[in-house]
Formats: structure tokens, C-alpha cells, sequence
């Protein structure tokens, strides 16, 4: 049996890049992924010959073409893409909305700075201080956890201004319930406020399949429908992946893409520290709507709002099945400069309790119990009229609507009990108990589309080249 020299376990995009990463040498490559379709948890599927992406909402980490040292620039260098060629959309805008105050932000920090400078006067100076502390700090090296609340009270003296900058960056890669690591914070300033959000001019699959077109002119092989069951150790190496289908293929080194607690589930043993400390907890219910675009010039041209309607904030798993006070609605079809289009979607996403999820689905020959069914139906309702109050009434005019819950996430992008973001605790290294296995993606560090990208690529370049 021929040695793989790597093994990438996943076909999402930190997979992908990987990948292409280590194909771009010559090197011989080959990706696993369990699905039919590549993408993982940023894909795309069909619903009544309509084309729905199940993650990409708005990008982070923008950059204009020019930018040479941005995170965006440096991806497409490091898997020879051309960036010219790449033709993006800023956001038109996002607002963060709270009972007592909001905040609109844009691609140019100096529209939030002067909402701060206007709306919370006391802390304008130490929002400044803030973004220099941000630029100064390396949120990769390895550092103990450092309350992000703790950090951001030094600079801000108004907690209402906290939990308003934290809420943005917390539902788009935080796994962490109730407070941010430091580290984790600075990663996703700089991505949403300091760079911002953009959009490519096609959807998701117009992107993964230049990814992969890219990847297998390079010589790289990818195998679909093919399942990682165990991993085969000798002497603190991995020797072999065995397949559902039995099927056992030898490896030099192993990139695991599926997440901490994924990848503990085919190892003898775990990676550092207790199996349960790598368990997320952060999960979501997002249901898409889709209305004449005509309608979405009537409600507010935002590309996102971030809106909290409790008194108190607090990022964690809910009591209930669903916080429907506590949302994210996103316009993808509010990005500048894209082509009109005869329908526009909205994306409505609030925090869930799997483990509740979990008890009311049986499925059991892949059918969902009725009790499941019924809480979908009611989820979609509710979301609806939560989105409504924020952003006026839309559901009479919607043409087709789908949800998604803490299971149908699980179930398509292997994230353990539907942790959109993985373990709170991160690997930072990339290493394991193992000297060949090497964690990247989510619950590497790095966060966010392009953050997962750079994920498979850093951990390429520092222990596989």
C-alpha cells in the first residue's frame, strides 16, 4: 500500500486551501470529505431550482487589491490565485441596534468612531486607544485566555458600548458563552471593523469551484463520500485513515479540518487536555427568506443588523430552544455594486440549544420526529416576527422560505453538537499528541472564510513543507 505523503481530512474551505497549498509544491495531495458536495459549513444547496448558501452571509477581512500585508491579499498569494481577478463587494453598511442606543459601522472605522464620538462621548479617547492596542497586539502566539470584558472596561468606561462592540464579533466566530479570549477579540476587530465585510461578485459555489479547479490542476486529488472512521496510531504517529468503506490508506501526515472534538472521536485517545473541554456550545437557527426584490427597498438598506432586545446582554446557549430576542438579520443583496436581481433573500440567525433540539428528534431511519417538525414550524413564525419588529413587516410578501437548526448543522459540516464555531478551547500550534496530526480550521484560531483559509495554509507551511 503507497504512503499518502498528507492526508486533509474535510473538504471545506481551510481544507481546500491546504490543499492547494501543498499541491502548488508538486507534492502528491489527497482530501477526504464525507459529503457529496465540497464547502462543509460554507456550501450551497438546491430548493426548487433556487441556489441557497448555507454560510456566507458577508465575508470579513476585506481588502482592496493594492493591500499587500491585508489577510485577504496574503491568501491569494500563498495559493498563487489571482487577486485581480477576484472582483469584490464592500458592504453598503451594518448597524448594531440595543434598546438603549445603536451604532452603525462600515468598511471605514471612521464611521464608528464617530458614533462613539457622538453616542458615548466618555469613551471616545479610549476607543482610539482601543484600535492602537488592537494593531499592536499578535493574537496568534501562544498566551493564557484573557477576558475580553476585563480588557475592553480598561479603555471604555461605558458597559453598554462593550457588550454592543462584542455582540458583532461574538455571532460571527466566538465559541466562547458570556465572554471573548483576548486574543479571539483582536482577531475579529480587526476582521469586521478595522478591514470589514465584502461579498464575492458570484455565490459560494462560484468560489469553491474555483478552489477546486485550482486545486486539482495542480495535481491534487480529492475523494468524495469518503468517510474518516479511525485513525490507525503507532508509537504517537498515524500510521493509516480507515474509511466507512473499510478502505484503509497510509499517511505520512494527517491535517485534520473536522474540528477537536470530530477528530478526538477517531483517535485511541484525545489531543491535549480533557475530551470535554473541547465541546462548543454555540449553535444557531437561521431561516432564509426569499422576496420580490422590489419589496427590500422598503426596508432598511443595512447589510446586517445585530440587534438585542433584552435588558441585559448575554452571548451563551439559551435556556430554550431558541433566543429570538437576541438576532442577526442579513441583506445579501445589500453589497455595493452587485448585479439586480428579480428576488433578494433575507437571513435571520439566533442562538439555539442543541441539546433541547437534540431531545425532540428521534431520527430514526433518517425520518425527524413530528415534535422536531413542529418546533421548526414554530421557529420559522417566530423569526419572523422578531425580524419584523426591527425591520418592518415582509412575511406576506415572502416567495420561499427554509430553516436550519443546530442538527442540519451537525449533520453537514461534522461540528460537534452544531458549535457553528467549534471548541472554545483552540489549538493554536496546530499540534496534538501526535507527531503527524495537525488541527486546522476553526478550532485552530483563526476565524472567519478567510481566517479558515489561512488556517490550512499557515499549518502547511510550518510543519508539512
Amino acid at each position: 500500500m503507497a504512503v499518502q505523503p498528507l492526508i486533509i481530512l474535510g473538504g471545506g474551505l481551510s481544507g481546500l486551501a491546504a490543499g492547494i497549498r501543498h499541491a502548488r509544491f508538486g507534492l502528491p495531495t489527497v482530501i477526504l470529505e464525507r459529503h457529496r458536495r465540497i464547502g462543509g459549513l460554507n456550501s450551497y444547496y438546491y430548493r426548487h431550482g433556487r441556489l441557497f448558501e448555507t454560510g456566507l452571509h458577508a465575508m470579513t477581512n476585506f481588502a482592496p487589491r493594492g493591500a499587500k500585508s491585508r489577510p485577504l491579499n496574503i491568501l491569494f498569494r500563498q495559493l498563487k490565485l489571482s487577486r485581480k481577478s477576484f472582483i469584490t463587494h464592500e458592504q453598503v453598511g451594518s448597524e448594531v441596534i440595543f434598546p438603549e442606543q445603536s451604532l452603525r459601522f462600515s468598511n471605514d472605522i471612521d464611521l464608528l468612531r464617530a458614533e462613539i464620538s457622538r453616542k458615548f462621548p466618555a469613551s471616545a479617547a479610549g476607543f482610539a486607544g482601543l484600535i492602537n492596542a488592537v494593531r499592536d497586539y499578535d493574537p496568534f502566539l501562544p498566551r493564557p485566555a484573557l477576558s475580553s470584558r476585563q480588557r475592553l472596561s480598561a479603555f471604555l468606561p461605558d458597559s453598554l458600548l462593550v457588550d454592543m462592540l462584542l455582540w458583532p464579533l461574538m455571532v460571527y466566530g466566538n465559541s466562547q458563552e458570556h465572554d471573548m479570549d483576548w486574543s479571539q477579540f483582536v482577531i475579529m476587530f480587526q476582521a469586521l471593523f478595522l478591514e470589514g465585510f465584502f461579498r464575492p461578485a458570484g455565490t459560494i459555489k462560484d468560489f469553491l469551484d474555483l478552489l477546486l479547479a485550482h486545486y486539482l490542476s495542480l495535481g491534487g486529488e480529492i475523494r468524495l463520500e469518503a468517510e474518516a472512521r479511525a485513525l490507525t496510531v503507532q508509537d504517537r504517529e498515524i500510521k493509516a485513515v480507515r474509511l466507512s468503506s473499510g478502505e484503509e490508506m497510509r499517511a505520512d501526515k494527517v491535517i485534520s479540518t473536522l474540528g477537536a472534538p470530530a477528530t478526538m472521536a477517531l483517535l485511541p485517545d484525545s489531543l491535549p487536555g480533557r475530551s470535554a473541554d473541547y465541546q462548543g456550545r454555540m449553535s444557531f437557527v437561521e431561516s432564509i427568506f426569499v422576496l420580490p426584490a422590489a419589496v427590500l427597498k422598503a426596508l432598511p438598506m443595512r447589510t446586517c443588523i445585530f440587534y438585542n432586545n433584552h435588558r441585559r446582554f448575554d452571548y451563551c446557549r439559551p435556556a430554550e430552544l431558541v433566543d429570538y430576542g437576541l438576532g442577526v438579520i442579513n441583506f445579501p443583496a445589500n453589497f455595493k455594486g452587485l448585479a439586480p436581481h428579480d428576488t433578494a433573500q433575507i437571513r435571520v440567525t439566533h442562538p439555539a440549544n442543541y441539546r433541547l433540539w437534540r431531545q425532540l428528534d428521534s431520527n430514526r431511519g433518517g425520518k425527524r420526529s413530528s415534535a422536531y417538525k413542529a418546533a421548526k414550524a414554530e421557529a420559522v413564525a417566530r423569526c419572523q416576527a422578531a425580524a419584523g419588529e426591527i425591520i418592518g413587516n415582509f412575511p406576506e410578501n415572502i416567495v420561499y422560505q427554509d430553516t436550519f437548526t443546530p442538527l442540519t448543522i451537525e449533520r453537514y459540516s461534522a461540528k460537534a453538537q452544531g458549535a457553528v464555531y467549534g471548541s472554545p478551547l483552540k489549538i493554536k500550534d496546530g499540534r496534538t499528541n501526535y507527531n503527524n496530526l495537525f488541527i486546522a480550521g476553526t478550532d485552530q484560531g483563526y476565524l472567519g472564510i478567510v481566517g479558515a483559509m489561512l488556517s490550512g495554509v499557515t499549518m502547511v507551511n510550518q510543519h508539512i513543507l
